[in-house]
C-alpha cells in the first residue's frame, strides 16, 4: 500500500510498518534516524531522554505520580538535635504541593504521548518514503513548510501551550480540589485527604447551612444576571434609538455625556458610590438635612436586602447603559434605510417598524453579545464585591444577600479558607455557565441562520 497523508494513523503504522516502526514506540526518532532525517530522529530520542529523566529523579515525575492517592501523610516534626542542642524541624508532606505537582506530572506524561505518537507516524512516514523510493524531506524543508504550508501549526502552538499552562492546568487543579477536604475546618490546611462527592453533597443538601445558602445565592445570581442584561439592553437600546433619531441635534454630544462613566475607571465608581451610600454618607446627610427623612433614619441603602439588591441593578445601569448604546448604535446604522422607505411607503408606524425591522434586525446581531453580557453578569464580581462587599450579611452565613456565586467563592477561599466547597461551587458556575450559552446561542438566528441577512 502506497502512503498517503490519510494512511499516516498510529494504527495503520503499527499494524504495517513492521519492525522498525514498532522499535520506534521504544526508541523515539529510531524510524527517523535510519531513513537518514538525523536531526529530527535526535530530537525526539533527546524528548525521550528527558523525560524519563524527568521521570526517575527524585522528587521527580514519578514521585509525584505515586503519591496522589494518599496526598501525603507525614506531618511535620520536631526533633532533637544533640549536637546543637536545639530542636529542629523536619519538613512534612504538603498534600496542596502534591496534588498540583501531581497534576502537572501526569499533563506533561500527556503531552510527552503526544510527542510519542508524532515520533512514530513520522518515523512511520519517512521510512515509507524510504521504501517507495520518494524523497524525504529534511529539517530545513519542514522548517520551511511552517512557514508555508503548516503555518497553522506554527501560530497555534504558542496559543496551545499558554492555554495548556494558564487555563487547563489551573481547571484540572481546582476541579480535584473539590473532591478533597483541603479547608481550615478540621486543620486540613496541610495536609488533607480524598473524601469522593461529600462536598458536593453538602453542597446540594438543602437542609444543611450550606445547602440553604447555595439556593439562595444561585437564584440570586440568575435574577441579577437577568434584570442586569436585558434591563441594560432595553433602556440603552431606547437611549440609542432616541439620539440616533434625524430630529436629534448635537448627536455626538449626548453620546459623550452617556458615556463619561465609561472614561472613569469602574472601580473608582463603586467605591465612591458605596461611600457615598453609606447611613452616614452624602446621600443620606443631604435627604435629612433637606427633610426628606427623619433624622436618625437613614435610608437602608446597604443594611437591607431588598434595598441592596435593588441598588446594585440600578447602578449596574449607569455602569452599563454606555456600553450598550455603543453597541446598538452600530448596529442602527448598518440597518438598510430602504427598508424603513418601503415601510413607510406602506403605511407602517414607527412602532411597526421598530417591532418588525429594527428589533430583528437587533437580535439576529446583538445576540451573541447578550449572551455574553449575561455570563459575564453571572461572573460580574466588580459591582457587588467593591459596592456592597455581598451585604448584608446573615448571622451564622458565609453568603451576604448579594453575593453571587464568584463573589461567594472569593469569601470562601480567601476569607474563610475552604477550599474544597469553593471547588465545588466553582465548577457548578462553570458547567451552568456553559450549557446556558450553547443551548442559548445554538437556538439563536444567529447560528441557525448566518446567511440570512447577507
Amino acid at each position: 500500500m502506497l502512503y498517503t497523508p490519510s494512511t499516516n494513523t498510529l494504527r495503520n503504522a503499527l499494524k504495517q510498518g513492521g519492525p522498525m516502526v514498532w522499535l520506534s514506540c521504544l526508541i523515539m526518532g529510531f524510524g527517523n534516524l535510519i531513513s537518514g532525517q538525523f536531526i529530527k530522529g535526535f530530537l525526539f530520542l533527546t524528548v525521550e531522554a528527558a523525560m524519563i529523566l524527568f521521570m526517575i529523579v527524585p522528587s521527580g515525575g514519578a514521585y509525584w505520580i505515586s503519591m496522589l492517592p494518599s496526598l501525603g501523610w507525614r506531618e511535620q516534626e520536631k526533633v532533637w538535635n544533640e549536637e546543637k542542642f536545639i530542636y529542629e524541624y523536619a519538613a512534612g508532606d504538603q498534600s496542596q504541593l502534591i496534588l498540583l505537582y501531581g497534576i502537572a506530572s501526569i499533563c506533561v506524561l500527556v503531552f510527552f504521548l503526544l510527542i510519542w505518537r508524532a515520533s512514530v507516524r513520522s518515523g512511520y512516514k519517512a521510512l515509507c518514503f524510504k521504501k517507495e523510493g520518494r524523497h524525504i524531506p529534511t529539517i530545513t524543508e519542514e522548517i520551511q513548510d511552517l512557514f508555508d504550508k503548516d503555518v497553522h501549526k506554527l501560530l497555534m502552538s504558542a496559543p496551545l501551550f499558554f492555554l495548556f499552562v494558564f487555563t487547563i492546568l489551573p481547571l484540572f487543579y481546582m476541579i480535584s480540589m473539590a473532591f478533597t477536604n483541603y479547608s481550615k475546618e478540621g486543620d486540613h490546611l496541610v495536609l488533607f485527604d480524598w473524601v469522593g462527592l461529600s462536598n458536593f453533597f453538602a453542597i446540594f443538601d438543602h437542609g444543611s447551612v450550606i445547602g440553604k445558602q447555595f439556593g439562595s445565592v444561585l437564584t440570586w445570581t440568575l435574577v441579577w444576571a437577568f434584570f442586569a442584561t436585558f434591563l441594560n439592553f432595553f433602556f440603552g437600546t431606547i437611549m440609542a434609538i432616541i439620539i440616533n433619531r434625524p430630529s436629534i441635534r448635537l448627536k455626538g454630544l449626548w453620546r459623550g455625556c452617556l458615556s463619561m462613566t465609561i472614561a472613569v475607571p469602574q472601580f473608582v465608581s463603586l467605591l465612591v458610590m458605596r461611600s457615598m451610600l453609606q447611613p452616614n454618607g452624602i446621600v443620606n446627610r443631604m435627604l435629612m438635612e433637606s427633610g426628606l427623612i427623619a433624622d436618625g433614619s437613614p435610608l437602608p441603602f446597604l443594611t437591607n436586602a431588598t434595598w441592596a439588591r435593588v441598588l446594585v441593578i440600578v447602578i449596574n445601569l449607569w455602569v452599563g447603559i454606555p456600553y450598550t448604546i455603543m453597541q446598538v448604535t452600530g448596529v442602527l446604522q448598518n440597518i438598510p434605510a430602504d427598508q424603513y422607505e418601503a415601510a413607510r411607503i406602506d403605511g407602517a408606524s414607527a412602532i411597526k417598524q421598530f417591532f418588525h425591522i429594527t428589533l430583528p434586525y437587533m437580535l439576529f446581531v446583538l445576540t451573541p453579545y447578550l449572551i455574553t453580557q449575561f455570563t459575564g453578569n453571572i461572573n460580574n464580581f466588580n459591582v457587588i464585591y467593591l459596592l456592597t462587599r455581598g451585604e448584608p450579611l446573615g448571622v451564622g452565613n458565609s453568603a451576604g444577600d448579594t453575593d453571587l456565586l464568584v463573589t461567594w467563592l472569593y469569601k470562601l477561599s480567601v476569607d474563610q479558607q475552604k477550599y474544597n466547597l469553593a471547588a465545588v461551587i466553582g465548577i457548578f458556575t462553570f458547567v451552568v455557565l456553559a450549557i446556558v450559552s450553547l443551548i442559548t446561542y445554538r437556538s439563536t438566528g444567529s447560528y441557525k441562520n448566518e446567511e440570512e441577512l447577507r
